[in-house]
């Protein structure tokens, strides 16, 4: 278990140092092989949609359970191969580095590039965004993969590893390509989208309580950032987002939530938060306390595989 608290470590400095590799990254791979699968296995039903999960993050899993029983006895290949999973499933770095880029775009008037830099944060439709709207997009965004892109995959990696780190990195990836709720999608990708929620049940109510925590390093209060994550987390259709989301506005004392376009839909969500909507000044505090969060939930996640371990 020392093994897999260091591995969990300096994975995260790695993915801090060098960011999602630009070719060939494991999680594009784990995408291209789920896509691939979909045509084959796809129905209009939740039964199909199950099978395809099934299908998709077993072998996933598998490959987990061989790296860890391969490398168990071995301390040296054993940190090693969990820090290598842990680079290859997180992506907060990456996550940052589009939050800084947006709030660069914000903060000297340039709209159409930021409407440009939006779709790769989601998959909202920028065209018709102002600044404003751009900004809470990008806040939300960031909020809610805190947990998707750090916080769950290194829970999961203290509690079960190897395997645990690429099993949440492959239903979250297939929660981004099947769990929409459209014509395709609605029936077929429910079990995908209901097993995210499950996986992400507990980091996201981590994630909130550390960003509320440290509110104070962005120039927000604890407590208030706090009070308005109990308040409005459910504001969001989310049981997970609202989480994450409410704490980063407390965080930030701004106003989340409101009218999403997306290309197939419109979503009206419940507001987050008391303030203004962010401007580029807080798109950059949010994306400082993404960085914050991802620290603090290594040092949670590395001291809980140490205490497991001697617990057993």
């Amino acid at each position: 278990m020392i093994s897999r608290a260091l591995g969990l470590a300096l994975g995260v400095v790695a993915d801090q140092l060098l960011g999602d590799p630009k070719r060939h990254h494991p999680v594009a791979w784990f995408g291209t092989f789920a896509a691939r699968l979909e045509e084959p296995l796809y129905g209009d039903d939740v039964v199909a949609g199950a099978v395809y999960a099934a299908a998709t993050v077993t072998p996933v899993v598998a490959l987990g359970v061989a790296a860890e029983r391969l490398t168990r006895s071995r301390p040296l290949l054993h940190t090693a191969a969990t820090a290598l999973a842990t680079w290859a499933v997180l992506g907060a770095r990456t996550l940052v580095r589009e939050g800084e880029a947006m709030a660069d775009s914000l903060e000297v008037g340039d709209l159409d590039r930021a409407r440009a830099q939006l779709p790769n944060l989601c998959g909202r439709d920028a065209s018709r965004l102002d600044a404003p709207e751009l900004g809470r997009a990008t806040v939300e965004s960031m909020a809610e993969n805190a947990a998707d892109a750090a916080v769950a995959s290194l829970f999961w990696g203290a509690i079960l590893g190897v395997p645990g780190l690429l099993a949440h990195r492959a239903v979250n990836t297939l929660d981004a390509m099947v769990g929409r709720r459209d014509e395709r999608y609605g029936r077929f990708g429910t079990a995908s989208a209901r097993l995210d929620d499950a996986l992400d049940y507990f980091p996201a109510r981590i994630t909130g309580a550390l960003a509320s925590a440290l509110a104070p390093t962005v120039g927000g209060r604890a407590r208030q950032a706090w009070t308005i994550t109990l308040r409005d987390a459910g504001n969001h259709p989310s049981p997970n987002g609202g989480w994450c989301e409410a704490a980063w506005a407390g965080a930030l004392d701004v106003q989340l939530g409101g009218r999403n376009v997306y290309a197939s839909r419109v979503e009206d969500r419940g507001l987050l938060g008391d303030g203004p909507r962010p401007g580029a000044c807080e798109v950059r505090k949010a994306a400082h306390l993404v960085t914050l969060v991802t620290g603090a939930a290594t040092v949670l996640a590395a001291g809980a595989a140490l205490l497991l371990g001697r617990r057993r």
